[in-house]
């Protein structure tokens, strides 16, 4: 029987909020042994991310790398209704993804040693952000 939960976050601004913990606690809940848990977020200028979860210059470092390839303000842009960071948030979101499956064993989430599931805010201000963890197996 799949389980499905909806966790509700609020986000700093721009950058990565660590919610593995949460999704751990979703399967634990689900009473699942063996399956997937698929992870997925309801909005477009946010997305998920499966990255290193030891040391904190690695997120530094993709903030670093995605100003480059979607940079807030570009003249280029036509879509700036809710600021210089709205295009460039809907361009990231779009290079990320916006879900993301982990497969479940004993139990947990069978995560690499350094990886962890992120939420990554791709506005400069914060926001509520809706993120829809199903568990099936």
């Amino acid at each position: 029987m799949p389980h499905q939960h909806l966790l509700t976050l609020s986000t700093r601004g721009r950058g990565m909020t660590d919610i593995t913990a949460r999704v751990a606690e979703v399967v634990r809940a689900s009473g699942v042994v063996t399956g997937l848990a698929h992870v997925f977020v309801q909005h477009t200028s946010c997305s998920l991310a499966l990255t290193e979860n030891a040391d904190p210059d690695v997120r530094r470092d993709l903030e670093t790398i995605f100003a480059r390839l979607a940079p807030d303000g570009d003249p280029a842009y036509r879509h700036d209704l809710e600021g210089d960071d709205d295009m460039a948030a809907h361009g990231r979101s779009v290079l990320t993804g916006a879900g993301l499956s982990v497969p479940v064993g004993d139990g947990r989430l069978l995560l690499g040693t350094w990886q962890g599931i992120y939420l990554w805010e791709h506005r400069t201000a914060g926001h509520s952000r809706r993120v829809v963890v199903t568990v099936l197996g």
